[in-house]
């Protein structure tokens, strides 16, 4: 969400998103007027294809008077259908906003949801979608890492799979966080080393902004390839070519953007 509104708030009028498919229709939904381009039309993400507008349509016949929450992960589409977004960072703040007698969707994430019903106390409709990668997060992997580094503090972002056990979360050592959140921890924490239980692409930039500090993925080997499908060849062919543009009808558009507005204003109070 940090790279749309940075995208929005730019004099440029070409923005190139180096990013999966959702987060450039994100940029050109908060972007309008802006051409979004991708390096890799065929980037996508599990988690946002796990649900679609015929979902959403299914579960308001059932509950009209419902709140749909969606994670800033989804299509476009989605969007159009969806009451508030949210991103990992204030999911949770996101939830509490809502009347406690509304009845509430939220999707796609079933970590993320089952985290922000263990701190909130909600009752809300999962959808059962997950990111590829953050669902092999087991705690059987994360209590395997604490046995074998005592004193390091964990970091897990809640898409993560075992951010919702109880047994995890009863830890003091324990911090569930947005990536951002877990940049920023990694600086202000007096420890010295780090369980890192996200995708290890954020490992290049923790080392570049804290060097010295040790930092230990949960699985150096479970990576997200549909980000990796951007490559610095395909960037270049982007940029000389201005392809793939991402171009969300107004039609959609016009009804995606209300719910990010209405997280940002949330999240502003």
């Amino acid at each position: 969400m940090g790279l749309s509104q940075m995208a929005a708030k730019t004099d440029s009028s070409v923005i190139l998103f180096c990013g999966v498919k959702f987060m450039a229709e994100t940029a050109s939904i908060i972007s309008p007027g802006k051409k979004v381009l991708i390096p890799d039309i065929t980037a996508g993400c599990s988690l946002a294809e796990s649900i679609v507008r015929e979902n959403i349509l299914e579960w308001k016949r059932k509950n009209p008077d419902g709140i749909v929450v969606s994670y800033i992960n989804t299509t476009a589409e989605v969007k159009a259908l969806t009451d508030i977004c949210c991103t990992s960072a204030n999911a949770a703040k996101i939830i509490s906003s809502i009347p406690e007698d509304a009845k509430i969707l939220f999707g796609p994430d079933k970590n993320l949801a089952k985290y922000i019903q263990t701190m909130t106390g909600r009752d809300i409709d999962i959808w059962d979608g997950d990111c590829c990668v953050h669902e092999d997060f087991t705690k059987e992997k994360v209590e395997s890492l604490i046995a074998a580094n005592p004193g390091a503090e964990i970091l897990i972002h809640p898409e993560s799979s075992c951010s919702h056990d109880p047994s995890i979360l009863e830890r003091e050592d324990v911090f569930v966080l947005s990536t951002s959140g877990m940049v920023k921890r990694a600086g202000d924490s007096p420890a010295q080393s780090f369980i890192i239980v996200t995708e290890p692409g954020v490992l290049h930039q923790m080392n570049l902004m804290h060097p010295g500090k040790k930092f230990i993925p949960v699985d150096i080997g479970n990576k997200c390839y549909q980000m990796r499908k951007v490559t610095l060849e395909k960037v270049l062919w982007s940029l000389i070519n201005e392809e793939f543009e991402i171009s969300i009808p107004e039609s959609i558009r016009a009804k995606a953007y209300p719910s990010i507005e209405r997280m940002f204003h949330i999240n502003s109070l």
